[in-house]
Formats: C-alpha cells, structure tokens, sequence
C-alpha cells in the first residue's frame, strides 16, 4: 500500500499530477483545489489512498489526512465510487461535509457533479456518526478562518518576509481565494508564495 508520496511535481492537469519520487513518476488523482496551487517544480507531500482494481492501479491523494480520511468513507458509501467522492471533495470542504452530515442535508452532495439524489441521501445515511470532525457550523469555523492567515503569516515570517509584507499578502490572497483554499494553510501558503515571490526580488533589487 502506497499510503504518502513525498517528491517533486513533473505535471500538472486539472484533477491529477504527476509526482516524482526516486526517479519514479506517480500519477496521482488530486482535487481541484490542489491542482490549482501546485506548479512543475513544487515539492510536494501528499497522503495517498491506492486503489487496486482488475483492470488499473488508481493513486489518489491529499493535503491533509482528514481529507483522506473522509475520502475513505465517502468511498464505503453504496455507489459512491473514488472519482465521485473526490468530486465531493473538490467541491465541499472537510468541515461543510461534515456539517452537512450532522444535519441530515444531502443538498450540498446533490449539487456535485456525479452524485445523484439517491446517493446523496444514503452519504449523508451511511456516514452518519462516523465523521471524526468539527461540523462546520460549529463555533471553531470562524476561529479557523483566522487562524489559516494568522498561521501562514508567521510561516512567511519565518521565510524572511517582515511582518507588515507578510500580513498584506496573505489579507490579498485570502480576500479571493477560494473557501477551501481558505480553510487550507498549505494551499493559501502556495497562493502567497506565488504573489510574493516576484515583489520580493523587486524589494531585494531596489
């Protein structure tokens, strides 16, 4: 079992990449969110889940090991296959997932591409109690949202960046990322390295 990939990104598509490790390419199926913040050349660690059929070896991985997690049981649901329920992933973020569960509402899995009415409501069914997160709606959501910026700002402190540049890049980014891209350190920490990389060279040459 293949269960994390550490290596350097050889190719980006909109739902996959390809991660070379040891000399070794992996095609990995990604969310879209990952997709998007990841570039040829990125170091990359992702947790992974392989699925073994008769006809293909298929490799899909995470950011973080709650999505994964919740990929793993979004894949024991009846007629939930491993697309749909990256689809899912794609499309809802671990904590709406588990809101939506919590509160018996499959409206949030109905509107993700691939996933029909009935299937909604058995997701919503068969997972309920099983989702070891915060809902949603619970008080943590909106310390979380602060909490992402406050913890990428100290990282590009961490970086070299001073204080003020750090805090104002990652209030830009934040401002239109995504909500996923929101509710993700290293996702929003890619965004902002990628909108601090050329003003920081422009401040170190001036």
């Amino acid at each position: 079992m293949i269960s994390s990939l550490h290596g350097a990104v050889a190719h980006v598509a909109d739902d996959s990449l390809v991660v070379v490790v040891g000399g070794v390419g992996f095609s990995v199926a990604v969310t879209a969110q990952t997709a998007r913040v990841l570039h040829v050349g990125d170091d990359v660690q992702l947790h992974t889940n392989l699925i073994v059929r008769e006809d293909a070896l298929s490799l899909y991985g995470f950011d973080t090991r709650e999505e994964l997690t919740v990929f793993t049981q979004l894949i024991s649901v009846t007629g939930v296959g491993p697309k749909s329920a990256l689809g899912v992933l794609s499309s809802l973020t671990v904590p709406q997932i588990a809101q939506a569960v919590a509160d018996d509402d499959d409206a949030p899995f109905r509107r993700v591409s691939g996933i029909g009415p009935k299937t909604a409501k058995l997701i919503v069914v068969q997972l309920a109690g099983k989702l070891a997160v915060v809902p949603a709606a619970a008080p943590a959501t909106l310390p979380t949202r602060g909490e992402v910026p406050m913890q990428v700002t100290q990282a590009l402190i961490g970086l070299g960046w001073n204080e003020r540049t750090a805090a104002e890049a990652v209030a830009s980014v934040t401002e239109n990322a995504s909500e996923a891209d929101r509710a993700s350190v290293q996702s929003l920490l890619r965004l902002t390295l990628a909108l601090l990389g050329p003003a920081r060279k422009e401040t170190v040459g001036g």
